[in-house]
């Protein structure tokens, strides 16, 4: 111990060293292992994250393709809707009017069309009598101008009749495009396997197949030019007549002095005309008679001049007869 310093004193300062030695000790100890579980907690972070990466590429993938798929459905919802939007309608209408002048009408009718860029399908004509005439057209006009051309036929004269139809083949018109584009897909597919095929039997039976499905596939192009020419321009049949002739007499009327006389009349007129006829007739035959008759006279009057120069020699003064031998007379 030396002198002048305290024993208690330096125990205290050794322990406070040793103290904070031991403190420095714990806490670089207590970093090293924080550091170590943080590394270890960072590599099997990274360890699942590369575990887990090829997973959730795959799920975002499926995600992403369920989500075009979503997309496409409620596009071809969205395109669905809009291929209908467009209606698809066959209009068909008949006409009856009554005109002062049918051929004049049917001009017009005929004018009308052509300026709406429609056509004459059809035209009929006939003539009832001397004065009046009766005419049927049919008339094929854009859907557009269907309205206004119905109007004006319609207003050329005394309407006496209309009928309008309206079918809507929407509905048929998308079903036959869709099994054209289905049947064209398997004519192709047909082709294609035509061209791999190596055995005759296999190529006679593909070709029996294309042929039917071709001519399947005709007849619904077919059905679509119907259905496209039937939508696209709209049927008008157009019936034109003209009015009756005012008759001069009423039916409820009694006949008078000039119905009498004008029916006398025409029994006169009908009488000597039959008679006439009758006499046309008969004129060959009294012509022959006539000629007969004529005949016979200038026979008898020749005969009677050949027989006179005969009769005034046996009457002459100066010749006399032979008397005749007188009877002997009575005893």
């Amino acid at each position: 111990m030396q002198p002048g310093r305290h024993p208690d004193r330096s125990s205290a300062h050794r322990l406070r060293a040793g103290l904070a030695a031991g403190t420095l000790a714990a806490l670089l100890t207590l970093s090293g292992c924080g550091a170590g579980d943080s590394s270890d907690s960072s590599k099997s972070a990274a360890r699942d994250d590369g575990k887990y990466a090829a997973p959730r590429a795959e799920r975002g993938a499926a995600a992403g393709a369920a989500d075009q798929g979503s997309a496409g459905s409620s596009s071809a919802e969205k395109k669905k809707p809009s291929a209908l939007s467009t209606p698809h309608v066959i209009r068909k209408a008949s006409l009856s009017v009554e005109v002062k002048s049918v051929p004049k009408a049917v001009a017009a009718a005929r004018a009308a069309v052509e300026s709406a860029g429609g056509l004459v399908a059809s035209e009929s004509t006939e003539r009832l009598d001397a004065t009046h005439e009766e005419s049927h057209i049919v008339l094929r006009v854009p859907q557009a101008e269907y309205d206004a051309v119905l109007q004006e036929l319609a207003g050329g004269g005394k309407l006496l009749s209309r009928t309008t139809t309206a079918k809507d083949v929407t509905d048929q018109v998308v079903d036959v495009e869709s099994r054209i584009a289905t049947q064209r897909a398997s004519v192709t597919r047909v082709r294609k396997l035509m061209d791999r095929a190596d055995k005759l039997a296999d190529v006679v039976t593909l070709e029996g197949e294309l042929s039917n499905r071709q001519a399947e596939l005709e007849s619904l192009l077919a059905q679509q030019e119907s259905l496209k020419d039937r939508t696209t321009l709209a049927t008008i049949t157009l019936s034109l007549s003209e009015p009756e002739s005012p008759s001069n007499s009423k039916d409820d009327d009694d006949p008078g002095f000039l119905d009498a006389l004008g029916g006398g009349w025409h029994a006169f007129v009908t009488m000597v005309r039959w008679i006439a006829i009758a006499v046309g007739a008969a004129a060959p035959f009294l012509a022959a008679a006539a000629g007969l008759l004529l005949l016979g006279r200038l026979l008898r009057t020749w005969l009677a001049r050949r027989r006179v120069p005969q009769e005034p020699q046996a009457s002459r003064p100066d010749e006399q007869a032979p008397a005749a031998p007188q009877a002997p007379p009575a005893p």
